[in-house]
């Protein structure tokens, strides 16, 4: 198995519990999701290799990664808390609404605009993920975006 089979993710869920949402924040998961599992860098710090199995969760407010082997022997635990995710989650459902609105009913270069503030905030929570991960879960910026896309459906869900 080569370091890169090692250190990725080949399996992602989320606590389904919350519920389900709406068709569009249903289909951003299943695509994250899908995304996730295709290409990522996922390294447990202090760990000697994988691949993966990562369950996302909200408990008691507060953001749950949950990490196994694929046999499903525990590998670590990590909460976060989700006050640092609180204004950029805020904000990036709300440019997520103007988006899918505008989608149905605006032109092209409006469209774009709103997307350019989309995908700018999703960059920024992206950027908190791997900060708060820092020392614990070594990943990359494509897998941080995934994942982010994960924690908003979570909260979107919650």
């Amino acid at each position: 198995m080569s370091h890169d089979d090692a250190f990725r993710l080949s399996d992602v869920s989320l606590d389904e519990s919350i519920g389900r949402s709406t068709p569009d924040v249903e289909h951003e998961r299943a695509v994250a999701i899908f995304d996730l599992i295709e290409e990522n860098s996922f390294a447990p710090v202090g760990h000697d290799g994988g691949p993966y199995k990562l369950k996302l969760s909200l408990v008691d407010a507060k953001l749950v990664f949950t990490v196994t082997l694929e046999d499903d022997s525990d590998v670590a635990t990590h909460i976060l808390s989700l006050t640092p995710f609180r204004r950029i989650v805020k904000d990036y459902f709300m440019i997520c609404e103007s988006y899918y609105d505008a989608i149905r009913s605006s032109t092209p270069s409006q469209i774009e605009a709103i997307d350019m503030g989309r995908r700018g905030i999703h960059n920024e929570g992206s950027q908190t993920l791997m900060d708060r991960l820092a020392g614990k879960i070594t990943i990359d910026f494509s897998t941080a975006r995934r994942l982010f896309t994960l924690v908003c459906v979570l909260h979107w869900r919650g």
